[in-house]
């Protein structure tokens, strides 16, 4: 293997990707759609095989860059000049909570299910769904969240009020299922679950799509 050659042809790719990330911009990252993604995949390879590839040198490298990037381009100004191109290109953001509920035929479109929803949600110190209003699943794999007004933060302009304990929320039922470590987390059996959810008319928690419990609130349900 000649090292010298390998060398130069890894810094030559190295310099193109990054002067064409400049190019496109700020979005190629920090906002990456399905499409970005495959792109920067198929770019990746392409470097990659053209630098063990004996036959291949600085020119194909150089023109495997430039033809790659071209394409993402044009189609980075198909997307904005188009507006009806954006959709098929970049995706659609889908809303899967609405007026504080659920929106499971949203979520099964998103593939999206419960336990990927909470960590989102999670990551925007949100740690139970009852305080969102409306939340959105955007195209780049993150969630937007509206939390009710209640939950809001408070501003200096507030009244001041007395500093309460805080409870973290438990998901006690998924998609009919106990979770049974939250359930011992909670310090609940199943025979008092069935009775919390026999004072909200459920009979079976399998008819039960999520359910929560928190301390001082009592269990909050979705039925299917």
């Amino acid at each position: 293997m000649n090292f010298v050659s390998l060398t130069i042809d890894s810094i030559v790719g190295f310099i193109a990707l990054f002067i064409l990330t400049k190019i496109l911009g700020k979005s190629q990252i920090t906002q990456i759609t399905a499409f970005d993604f495959i792109a920067a995949l198929i770019l990746g390879e392409l470097v990659g095989n053209a630098l063990f590839d004996k036959n291949a040198g600085i020119l194909a490298i150089l023109y495997a860059v430039l033809l790659w990037g071209s394409l993402i381009y044009i189609t980075e100004m198909i997307t904005q000049k188009v507006s009806k191109s954006r959709e098929l290109l970049e995706g659609k953001p889908s809303i899967v909570i609405r007026n504080g509920k659920l929106q499971r035929d949203q979520m099964k479109k998103a593939k999206l299910d419960l336990n990927q929803l909470q960590h989102l949600l999670r990551s925007k110190d949100t740690f139970s769904i009852q305080d969102v209003e409306f939340a959105i699943f955007e195209t780049d794999g993150t969630i937007s969240v509206l939390k009710k007004s209640m939950q809001q933060q408070a501003t200096r302009a507030d009244v001041n009020a007395k500093p309460e304990s805080v409870a973290l929320p438990y998901s006690v039922i998924l998609d009919g299922e106990v979770v049974e470590d939250n359930l011992k987390e909670v310090q609940l059996t199943e025979d008092q679950l069935k009775d919390e959810l026999s004072k909200q008319e459920i009979k079976d928690y399998r008819e039960v799509f999520y359910a929560e419990w928190k301390e001082g609130e009592g269990l909050y349900v979705e039925a299917y």
